[in-house]
Formats: C-alpha cells, structure tokens, sequence
C-alpha cells in the first residue's frame, strides 16, 4: 500500500536551496535541528537502491545511494552514524524505507534488495521496514521493456516526509564525486551535521586506464559498456558519464591538482541556502 502511494505521486522538483544531494556511493546524516540542511535527496538510481534510515526520537535521518557494492558494511556504517545522533533520545525507534530498482534483465535490483534486508535484518537492534519499494513494485514495462518508476527521491528532514524528485542542481563538485565513484570509492560520508559543512575529499585515484579511449567511443558504446541497466538510464547518462571521463582526463593526479594540500574542500550554505566553499584555513 505504501509503495502504491508513494508511485502515485508525481515526482517533485526540488530546488537547491536547503537540499544536500547525494551521488551513489555517498551517504549524508543530519537531524531537525540542522539550520543549513532541510532536504536529502539523491536520483539517477536504476539497478541501484536509495535507502532511508531515520529514528523516530532524535528525527536524525540518513540518506544513502547504494549500488550493491558491500551492502554488510554499509548498513552498519549508516546505523551507526543514525544512533550516534540519536544517543540522547529517550524513546522512539529506528525506520527504514527502501525504495529503487525494478524488474532489469540480470536481475541486480533483486540481488540488492534481498542483500539490504538481509543486512538490517543482521542488525543487532530492531529496525522497522515502513516503506517498500524496490524492484517488482517498482517496475513498470513498456513495450517488453522495463524501467524502474521512481528515479529519485528526497526525505524533508524536519517533518520526516518522503517524496518522489528530481534536482536541476546535483553540486557542489559534481564531476570530482562522479570520478570518485569510476576510480571504485567505498560508501563515503560527505557531512557534518554538528559543522553543517558539506566535505569532499580529499580523494585520490590512479589515472583512469583507457580514458581516451572510451572518450572516443560513440553514446552507443558508453551506454552498453558502462551502465547496469542501459536501456533503462535517465537521458543525461551518457553525458554525465562523458564529463566524469574528461574530467578524469584532466586530473590524473588528484593529490597534485585537487587536493594539494591533503585537506578536504569544505562548503557551507550561504544565506540564499546555497553551498559556498569555505577557505580551509580559516577552519
């Protein structure tokens, strides 16, 4: 029934003002009281799945993109980041909502899904499933072919509302955190709640082998090769994907280009609700 509703709705554009938008392989944690932050939202899923984690007492809620990388580890990395913002609540309990996937040929929704109930079910504390759409219930076919419904969605921190969206802006640094994830990053957090300061980095990766070549391959090639699902990407895959590469390219060497002095590049919301990049020595 939940998920029912939650495909019925249309999905939401969401601004950048207040939003912290989160790339796969990123996870962010921040509760009610956070005066820079009022949304978590994250899309492009296809084969991957956007989970949810929020307790009820503390209102500290978790966002995450994961894409069946090691899903164990995950979900104890994000459970612990939720309790540790939780540890003075006197009641309430911890929920979890699962959404992504759909019904794709090789069957990677499915795997994912039965890898993160299986892993909060490991949990030592009891985690309660509220929300439960993935793969079959979130499939819809067109003429044999299958795609997922919802792309994307966003959880409003302050009043715990889950929605489908789409975001025109998925910043700061979107290229930089693309390459992370291409170069094979583990589930990284990219926010301090206690600072509201969003940090990326510092990150370093090898030259990516055969860049050139796959700069030069057709949109054909891009979408067979370097997509799970490739008939059922968003339309700016490729091009995404095409600016990750270039910007690859371009840094080979991060520590030299990027970060230099091996210190994470710090953005705080301006008074317009934007990200800013906050000077490192003034820290």
């Amino acid at each position: 029934e939940k998920a029912k509703l939650l495909r019925s709705q249309p999905a939401k554009i969401v601004e950048p003002q207040g939003l912290l938008y989160i790339q796969q392989r990123e996870f962010a944690v921040t509760t009610p009281k956070d005066g820079s932050v009022s949304i978590l939202g994250s899309d492009d899923a296809t084969t991957c799945h956007l989970v949810v984690l929020r307790h009820t007492g503390s209102g500290a809620t978790c966002l995450t993109h994961c894409d069946g990388l090691d899903t164990e580890a995950e979900v104890s990395l994000i459970m612990s980041s939720v309790k540790s913002l939780s540890n003075t609540a006197e009641c309430g309990r911890l929920e979890v909502h699962l959404v992504g996937g759909f019904n794709d040929d090789r069957q990677l929704s499915q795997k994912l899904t039965n890898q993160l109930l299986r892993a909060f079910d490991l949990q030592p504390d009891d985690v309660h499933l509220v929300t439960f759409c993935v793969t079959e219930l979130n499939d819809r076919e067109e003429k044999d072919i299958h795609f997922p419904i919802i792309y994307g969605i966003a959880v409003n921190v302050k009043t715990a509302e889950i929605f489908p969206a789409t975001f025109p802006e998925k910043g700061p640094d979107e290229d930089l955190r693309s390459a992370h994830i291409l170069t094979g990053a583990a589930l990284t957090n990219i926010y301090d709640a206690k600072m509201e300061q969003l940090r990326i980095g510092p990150y370093f990766w090898r030259p990516f082998p055969h860049v050139d070549f796959w700069l030069e391959q057709d949109d054909k090639q891009i979408l067979q090769n370097l997509s799970t699902s490739p008939l059922a990407e968003p339309p700016h895959f490729v091009s995404h994907i095409r600016s990750t590469l270039s910007f690859l390219k371009e840094h080979p060497f991060p520590s030299h280009s990027l970060f230099p002095n091996r210190k994470p590049r710090i953005y705080k919301k301006n008074e317009e609700g934007l990200w800013e990049q906050v000077c490192s020595d003034k820290m």
